[in-house]
């Protein structure tokens, strides 16, 4: 049976402040709490129904799934993680490829901005700290297991990308053709956010803007829509040499 400082605590979870506070992000449907389950993720409490076919820490009813939910339709599970956060280290940025996330305050955007970065099978995403949570539930949700098998730090952008050496590429309307991209072993591919673009800040360190060439009349790309092509287009140029 949930006590009321059990459902007081898991409803406050939605909140990012409460979040940061406790240490702690919860998570529900049956999707995503397998896929993350799949990926080796380790739930400190899993509550859930008799419908819920896998393992939980706490058997509760339908009636106290209903009530602890953040859903109008309520799933038969929802599980509690705890956060951990890996700070960038120095010089990280100058090895492998990065996907760096300049403001980008959508979370089903930044969730599949990281589920792009481990499709093309980059080596971290680094979000600058005005992006949307990452351990908000549509960002996991939208990431899938990538949020697992991904690497992903919060950091000031501009700051460390002052202190690399790898090629930093943003996308810009006046840039190279992102399909005559080089071969680059080491690379940071900043995104910007949805509404504004790249930060005054991170794009005076860009070192190359890229574009993709517009046949139509669509005004731009959705950030993510944009990433996975300049991300294939890197990896395409690796496979050239």
């Amino acid at each position: 049976m949930l006590t009321k400082a059990e459902l007081q605590r898991l409803r406050s979870l939605r909140e990012k402040k409460t979040r940061e506070e406790l240490g702690f992000f919860v998570l529900e449907g049956e999707k995503v709490v397998a896929e993350l389950l799949a990926a080796k993720f380790s739930f400190s409490e899993i509550y859930a129904t008799p419908a819920w076919p896998g393992a939980k820490t706490h058997a509760i009813t339908v009636e106290e799934m209903a009530r602890a939910s953040h859903f109008p339709t309520p799933s038969s599970v929802l599980a509690v993680g705890r956060i951990v956060r890996t700070a960038l280290a120095p010089g990280a940025l100058d090895r492998g490829l990065t996907l760096a996330l300049d403001g980008v305050q959508d979370a089903g955007n930044v969730g599949t901005l990281i589920r792009i970065a481990d499709w093309f099978a980059f080596d971290r995403v680094v979000l600058s700290p005005d992006c949307a949570d990452l351990f908000h539930q549509k960002t996991i949700n939208a990431s899938m297991g990538s949020f697992v098998r991904m690497t992903a730090h919060t950091a000031e952008l501009a700051r460390a990308l002052k202190k690399t050496s790898a090629p930093i590429l943003g996308c810009d309307l006046t840039g190279d053709d992102v399909h005559a991209l080089p071969p680059l072993r080491d690379a940071v591919v900043v995104i910007g956010s949805e509404g504004r673009g790249l930060s005054p800040a991170v794009a005076a360190r860009v070192t190359r803007r890229v574009t993709i060439p517009k046949f139509g009349g669509a005004e731009s790309l959705n950030a993510a829509t944009a990433a996975a092509i300049v991300c294939d287009n890197l990896r395409r140029a690796q496979a050239r040499v």
